[in-house]
């Protein structure tokens, strides 16, 4: 009976074992680090765009900005922020697509 229980004991420390030598194998993931040559060196908006953004937040700051149709007075520094990007994009500076709800 007893070397049964051996037998038994040395079976399950094996696939333990293994188990943890499985584990030890499997390779670790490098974080990848970004070079000055992979990041975009160009601008994303034109400085005129910006001067439309500028704009729009002096507008608010000044209590004269108002948003669409409702004309209600814009508070929010977000809002003039879109506002002014807005108008970039119909004017046809380089500004990035608005992002996309989802």
């Amino acid at each position: 009976m007893a070397t049964k229980k051996i037998v038994a004991k040395k079976a399950s420390s094996n696939r333990a074992a293994t188990k943890k030598a499985s584990a030890k194998k499997a390779p670790a993931k490098k974080a990848a680090k970004k070079t000055a040559a992979n990041k975009s060196s160009t601008r994303k908006y034109s400085p005129s765009a910006s001067k439309n953004v500028e704009t729009e937040m002096r507008k608010m700051k000044k209590g004269t900005l108002k948003s669409g149709r409702s004309g209600k007075k814009v508070t929010s520094r977000k809002q003039a922020i879109a506002i002014g990007l807005s108008e970039a994009r119909r004017a046809g500076k380089k500004v990035p697509p608005p992002p996309k709800k989802g």
